[in-house]
């Protein structure tokens, strides 16, 4: 099943009639034939109220072009034959008329006065124009009066594509005796894609629309949303009462998968005469793409109020203007905003210590919230219930031999090189959000549980047996974890590194639910008291004797309403469904080290150290893993990737990895790694998430790093990312084009 892509244009008309003709096709489609089917468009599901109280605009984005190609990728017609061949022959046969139209692919063109409008609706191309309710304008512009120094800042957060290891597929097939269709495909939570997608864009009732995610190869967040394909192919099997395929390949990945990142920033950051902070102001202009994805307005806004990081500031303000441009949409990726934030805030913190003449660590540990102030309300109303960060920079010094690297950068100067030293602290926002729920249940000897989220390459499946086999004392063999379909499963969502926090918490309650009243049941079958009675390494028993029932036994009996006291319900099945009271916040710290060939602007990662707050730890080798792979995503943005669009026609320019390079094994040194963990009171296990952690870490750390090996020879205050050797030598051989 191909979908014809084209780029920026006007669509005069269409013509399938030849198309239609060839042999094994099944099926043709434009937008106009969908949309009188009755497809609706793709939602964005996140609202958002401007500064001057006026909601966001819409960006209607239906899933099949309609009048306009806004973005390089746009789906134009459907064609479904025998074959993948016979479908791309009948691509090639549809004509299509276009009126070519000037694009424009940066968020700052964007919003110049003359630059080409994407909507109508929508004046200078701007979708929304936010200010955060949670500081005050007033407050800020006192600060910065104040202030015996103000640093500022100009950088952008390159854009990225997020390639996971699976590209995205559907399959669909219909029953036309109970007149329901089945979509089988790769989701981060099978209900937050089956609802939008019957209800907003089918259009039909969403328990006649059956959700099934097998196994997936990685999801980084583009996963976790609806796509013109899902709709697309339930509606063609359900005309043509038979399953139907599709696959994308890794160039259609390229160009409509959606992408990350992708803000132009202007930070200030005032400070008083001995390097306090006592306000920050932060603009920037969030390039949305040609639509608004499903968060296309919440990862740019509601994630800045991360910029307060781990630092008492007195007042921020923040201002962002989401803006369309001729480019694939931009989501939720690893992060979704939290590194944006971070990156911002590390790169002005390391760049005041600079101006100010003082030592990276000193700026920070003068600015730390301290632990004797937790609970701490940020100047961005963000509730901070624990953590010791100094402490925990303290740690990631001392394992970084951070006192011995002028010896090393010596060493690397003998030799020819340039080495420098990148310290970068950070938080996310993690645990809130969604509710999960999550159930335990009974097969015979052995137990099923039952999770709304989504198993995508993360280890959940490991974690949340070895949770419920600590809890319940059942061999984890005997566990099986049911996940990825919307017949058997609760809604949810693997998203935001809120796993454990909130689904783990769900199981944890459900277990104890179990122990509780599986206390009850062995009491009244041991007919003692249930305050005697104890639960340990899964047996019921009572101390000092040999009465004893093990969990099993006493399921069985559960499930005979005739064997069970008065009052009691039958069954030891237990489903919770928690609520997250409060958000966490894991935090840490990443020291880099790097050396640069001057003469080929090659940049080596010689060190990497981190040290991490993640509250409580239930698999350590998962949890390691967890940063390891957020720290390569890290350093793939700093150093190496971006999607680059030609200006002029919108063109994806760097559109397969013979353009666009992502990390290898050889790109990274083997890491450090510790925790040092302050557990939260947010939830009964006191974890608090890891799965972003690293990438949210590593583009400062590592950024920082390079403009320290880069100061003192070329004076430069700032350099974009990515650091690619090409503008590391062009700065270094005078080139003012990317460094400031």
């Amino acid at each position: 099943m191909p979908l014809c892509c084209v780029r920026q244009w006007r669509i005069k008309r269409v013509d399938t009639s030849a198309a239609r003709r060839m042999p094994g096709v099944l099926l043709v489609a434009t937008g106009e034939d969908v949309r009188s089917d009755g497809l609706g468009d793709l939602p964005c599901v996140t609202p958002l109220v401007n500064r001057d109280g006026t909601p966001r605009h819409d960006t209607p984005r239906p899933v099949l072009a309609l009048g306009k190609v806004r973005h390089v990728g746009q789906p134009v017609a459907l064609i479904i034959a025998e074959t993948l061949a016979a479908a791309r022959d009948a691509a090639e046969a549809i004509d299509v008329e276009y009126e070519p139209l000037p694009a424009v692919t940066e968020a700052r063109d964007a919003v110049a006065a003359g630059a080409p409008q994407l909507f109508d609706q929508i004046p200078g191309n701007i979708v929304f124009d936010w200010d955060n309710d949670m500081g005050d304008a007033k407050a800020t512009d006192a600060a910065f009066a104040e202030a015996a120094r103000v640093v500022v800042l100009e950088l952008v957060n390159n854009r990225v594509v997020v390639n996971s290891m699976e590209p995205r597929n559907a399959v669909a097939d219909f029953d036309p005796a109970n007149g329901r269709s089945t979509l089988y495909t790769a989701t981060q939570g099978p209900h937050f894609v089956r609802d939008p997608l019957a209800e907003v864009v089918l259009k039909m009732p969403k328990d006649m629309l059956r959700l099934i995610t097998p196994n997936v190869g990685g999801g980084f967040g583009m996963k976790a949303f609806v796509y013109p394909e899902h709709a697309l192919v339930v509606w063609a099997s359900r005309k043509l009462a038979r399953p139907v395929k599709w696959q994308e390949d890794r160039s259609e990945a390229f160009i409509s998968d959606n992408q990350g990142r992708d803000h132009a920033t202007r930070a200030e950051l005032a400070l008083d005469a001995n390097g306090r902070f006592l306000g920050m102001r932060v603009s920037i202009l969030a390039n949305l793409g040609a639509y608004l994805s499903p968060f296309g307005s919440f990862v740019p806004t509601r994630s800045t109020d991360l910029v307060s990081g781990l630092y008492a500031i007195g007042a921020i303000h923040i201002n962002v203007k989401g803006v369309c441009t001729n480019t694939v949409p931009v989501c939720a990726y690893r992060g979704a905003g939290r590194p944006e934030a971070a990156y911002l805030l590390e790169r002005l913190v390391d760049l005041a210590a600079r101006e100010l003449g003082m030592s990276p660590d000193r700026i920070r540990r003068i600015n730390f919230v301290p632990p004797s102030a937790m609970p701490y309300t940020s100047a961005t109303k963000l509730l901070l219930d624990s953590g010791e960060f100094e402490e925990v920079m303290d740690r990631c010094m001392v394992a970084a031999e951070w006192s011995s690297f002028p010896a090393r950068r010596a060493q690397s100067e003998r030799n020819g090189k340039l080495r420098g030293i990148g310290i970068a602290t950070y938080t996310e926002r993690c645990g809130g959000g969604f509710p999960e729920t999550a159930s335990i249940e009974f097969k015979n000897e052995r137990i099923e549980l039952v999770m709304g989220n989504q198993e995508y390459g993360t280890g959940l499946i490991t974690s949340y047996k070895q949770l419920v086999s600590d809890q319940l004392g059942i061999d984890p063999d005997r566990i099986d974890v049911i996940m990825g379909d919307t017949d058997r499963t609760s809604s949810g969502l693997t998203g935001g590194s809120r796993a454990l926090a909130v689904a783990g918490t769900a199981l944890y309650e459900a277990g104890r639910t179990i122990i509780d009243k599986g206390k009850q049941l062995a009491a009244h079958l041991l007919e003692v008291s249930a305050h005697d009675v104890t639960f340990t390494e899964g047996v019921f028993g009572v101390p000092g004797t040999d009465l004893r029932l093990n969990i099993f036994e006493v399921a069985k009996v559960a499930r005979d309403p005739a064997k069970l006291p008065p009052g009691v319900e039958p069954s030891l099945d237990t489903t919770y469904h928690r609520v997250p009271e409060a958000q966490t916040f894991p935090n840490g710290c990443h020291i880099v080290e790097v050396e640069i060939d001057p003469n080929t602007g090659a940049v080596t990662i010689e060190r990497y150290t981190v040290v991490d707050d993640f509250g409580r730890t239930i698999n350590p080798l998962l949890l390691e893993g967890q940063v390891h792979g957020g720290i390569v995503q890290g350093v793939g943005q700093a150093l190496l990737e971006q999607a680059m669009y030609d200006a002029e026609s919108g063109q994806l320019l760097s559109g397969s990895f013979m353009d666009y390079a992502i990390p290898r094994a050889s790109d990274v040194p083997s890491f450090t790694f510790s925790t040092h963990n302050v557990p939260t009171s947010a939830n009964p296990l006191g974890v608090k998430g890891a799965g972003e952690a690293g990438a949210v870490g590593a583009p400062p750390a590592v950024m920082n790093a390079i403009i320290d090996a880069l100061a003192d020879r070329v004076g430069v205050r700032h350099i974009d990312m990515p650091a690619t050797p090409s503008r590391v030598w062009e700065m270094l051989n005078g080139s003012p084009a990317r460094a400031r």
